[in-house]
C-alpha cells in the first residue's frame, strides 16, 4: 500500500533502480513478497500501481480476476514454493468482464466462459457495477482461501494473509475491501 501511495503521488522509486542489477539478482531465482490475482485489463499495470520492480510481485492475470483451477494452482505456487506472505485479489473500476456479466449479452467465442465465475458477485450486488466489482474481488479471495488446501493451510498457520482490493483507474488509488 505504501507503493500505491508513491504511484498516486507520482513518486515512483522502482523505476530508478538499475535494471541490469535487478535482472542479475533475479535471473536464477525469484523471491516475491506478495502474490496478486489481477484482471488482464491493460489499464491495470500491477507492478507500477504498487511501485514494485522485477522479482517483487508474483502476478497472475485473467479477465475479471476470476479464480479458476489454473489460476489457483499458480497462486499456490506463489505461496508454497516462492513463499509469498500476502495474496491480493485486485479488482478495478470499470471492469469490462463484470460489466458484460451484468449485461448478460451474447458474446463471441469463449468470452462467455467468464460469466459463470462472476455471476455470484452480480447476484449479490445487483446491477450496480462498482458494488459488483467489489463483491467479485471479495468472493474470489474467499474462494481462493477455501478451495486450496495449500493456501488455507498457510492462512491457518499465520504465514499468509489474503485480501481483496479495488484499483481506481482514474485516480490510481487502491482501496482494501472489507
Amino acid at each position: 500500500m505504501d507503493g500505491n501511495q508513491r504511484y498516486v503521488g507520482g513518486q515512483l522509486q522502482s523505476l530508478n533502480e538499475d535494471l541490469s542489477i535487478l535482472k542479475a539478482k533475479t535471473a536464477e531465482k525469484q523471491e516475491p513478497f506478495a502474490a496478486l490475482l489481477s484482471c488482464a485489463d491493460s489499464r491495470v499495470p500491477v507492478e507500477f500501481v504498487f511501485d514494485q520492480s522485477i522479482g517483487q510481485l508474483f502476478v497472475v492475470r485473467v479477465a475479471g480476476n476470476v479464480a479458476t483451477p489454473e489460476i489457483i494452482a499458480s497462486l499456490e505456487y506463489g505461496v508454497a514454493v516462492l513463499g509469498t506472505k500476502t495474496l491480493m485479489v485486485l479488482g478495478h473500476s470499470n471492469c469490462g468482464a463484470v460489466k458484460a456479466t451484468i449485461e448478460g449479452k451474447a458474446v463471441p467465442g469463449q468470452i462467455g466462459a467468464l460469466y459463470a465465475p462472476i455471476w455470484p458477485a452480480v447476484n449479490e450486488a445487483g446491477p450496480n457495477l462498482n458494488a459488483a466489482i467489489d463483491a467479485n474481488a471479495r468472493i474470489q479471495a474467499t474462494l481462493i482461501s477455501q478451495a486450496s488446501p495449500i493456501i488455507a493451510g498457510a492462512i491457518k498457520e499465520g504465514k499468509l494473509k489474503v485480501v481483496a482490493a479495488r484499483y481506481d483507474i482514474a485516480s490510481g488509488k487502491v482501496e482494501l475491501l472489507a
